[in-house]
């Protein structure tokens, strides 16, 4: 538990400046009395807006069709990880269930494939239907550098060089958040399935206060 509980500290550190940047843009810039400072063009300023492939074989745009306006929940994987990838989609699969009917329809499950070069869709689609992952949940591969630049920029780090360079590193933390309001946070991706649930549910914070979740 001691190297989750680091990992975790360095994801929400590696995070925290950026996140917090779109945050304090709302508080912190002056706003004119007659005109409202859209924030849309901030966040989708940071967020890389890069082509992506689903285990379903579609193409998609990772901010226009998979962020926008969405409660998200991420992670970082591949599907010849001999670690932490198959207990945290264990995890994953248990929290979709709890969520229930939300998931696709309000809250989207992303994991996306460090290993984008053996990967393909096919390859996803197969690791998918072994691990009964269902609708609302997409597995993402895509070019080497954009999913280079989505690890670096979601905040999947680690300050040591030769421990960012190892994948099975950053196959254990999950990500989770409501982009429209700029709410993030991160968990491990090996904490108990309800707690995790409930967190992601707390993104949600006006239906989560008036529910007492």
């Amino acid at each position: 538990m001691k190297t989750m509980t680091r990992k975790t500290a360095l994801a929400a550190l590696a995070v925290a400046p950026v996140f917090g940047y779109l945050a304090t843009r709302k508080t912190t810039e002056t706003k004119p009395a007659t005109r409202p400072i859209r924030r849309e063009p901030f966040r989708a300023g940071y967020f890389p807006n890069v082509a992506m492939q689903t285990h379903e074989g579609k193409t998609v745009r990772f901010y226009d069709n998979l962020l926008k306006d969405k409660i998200v929940v991420i992670n970082f994987f591949y599907s010849r990880c001999g670690g932490l990838c198959s207990p945290v989609a264990r995890n994953l699969a248990q929290v979709q269930k709890l969520l229930g009917g939300r998931v696709g329809r309000d809250i989207f499950i992303y994991s996306i494939s460090l290993d984008p070069g053996h990967d393909t869709p096919a390859v996803l689609r197969e690791y998918a239907r072994n691990r009964g992952i269902g609708p609302g949940w997409l597995l993402l591969t895509g070019r080497p550098e954009d999913v280079e630049l989505l690890r670096r920029k979601l905040g999947f780090t680690d300050p040591d060089p030769v421990v960012d360079r190892d994948k099975s590193q950053h196959a254990g933390i999950v990500r989770y958040g409501n982009e429209a309001l700029q709410r993030w946070a991160a968990c491990p991706g090996e904490a108990k399935p309800e707690w995790i649930a409930k967190s992601i549910l707390w993104m949600d914070w006006p239906k989560a206060m008036k529910k007492g979740a």
